[in-house]
């Protein structure tokens, strides 16, 4: 019985250690996205955090960047600034529609930077 209990024991420690090496660390990402107000700040804080795989989001009103924790096998960077464009929020690397740009509310209207 004895012999059992020590055989099981190494098989539970490898099984466990095995699961533990396979842990995915999350990615730290910081990068700008326009707005103005503390409308805008709930508006592109829940649409990062409703990306799938996104940890924690925090935008900064007077510096203008996000910082973001994501687990890199879900989502990326891009998706995640591609979601915020989608609302209507310049960010980095990708600008939104103008049409969706001009649906926001008018305090949230920030002064964007020239097309390129």
């Amino acid at each position: 019985m004895k012999k059992y209990k020590i055989i099981l024991f190494v098989v539970i420690s490898i099984f466990s250690f095995q699961i533990s090496a396979q842990k995915i660390k999350n990615i730290k990402d910081i990068f700008e996205v326009s707005g103005n107000c503390d409308m805008c700040k709930t508006l592109i804080e829940t649409t990062a955090k409703s990306v799938e795989g996104v940890k924690t989001v925090r935008w900064n009103i007077l510096s203008k960047k996000m910082k973001v924790k994501f687990n890199p096998n879900l989502t990326s960077s891009d998706e995640i600034q591609k979601a915020i464009a989608y609302i209507g929020y310049d960010t980095e690397k990708y600008r939104a529609e103008d049409e969706v740009y001009e649906e926001l509310h008018y305090c949230c209207q920030y002064e964007r930077k020239p097309k390129k």
